[in-house]
């Protein structure tokens, strides 16, 4: 399915919102596991492997193409980036086919 013009400019509209959404969870995520009471070496190096693992996630970072927008927002709601009622505003085409790929 291509997205119409109006999902398009809708999805760039929104993704930057959505990642800094996620990203400041992941920020609290990170500061309570700081405040564990762990050595300082153990918790440096457990962040960092946090970090490089998450920055590879499209909450963090992502190609923004028109060509795999569906896909994206795919991977968005199953890395709980997004749920399906932030897609609120795009078609009912384009929700089902997400639900489609989401329910396979």
């Amino acid at each position: 399915m291509e997205p119409t013009k109006k999902a398009w400019k809708l999805y760039r509209e929104r993704i930057g919102d959505w990642q800094e959404a996620y990203m400041e969870k992941l920020v609290q995520k990170y500061v309570e596991y700081l405040q564990e009471n762990l050595p300082a070496s153990d918790k440096f190096w457990e962040l960092e492997n946090r970090i490089k693992n998450d920055k590879k996630k499209p909450g963090v970072l992502i190609e923004v193409r028109k060509s795999s927008m569906i896909w994206d927002i795919v991977r968005l709601i199953h890395d709980e980036v997004v749920t399906v009622k932030d897609l609120e505003g795009f078609s009912n085409e384009l929700v089902e086919a997400v639900e489609l790929i989401l329910n396979r």
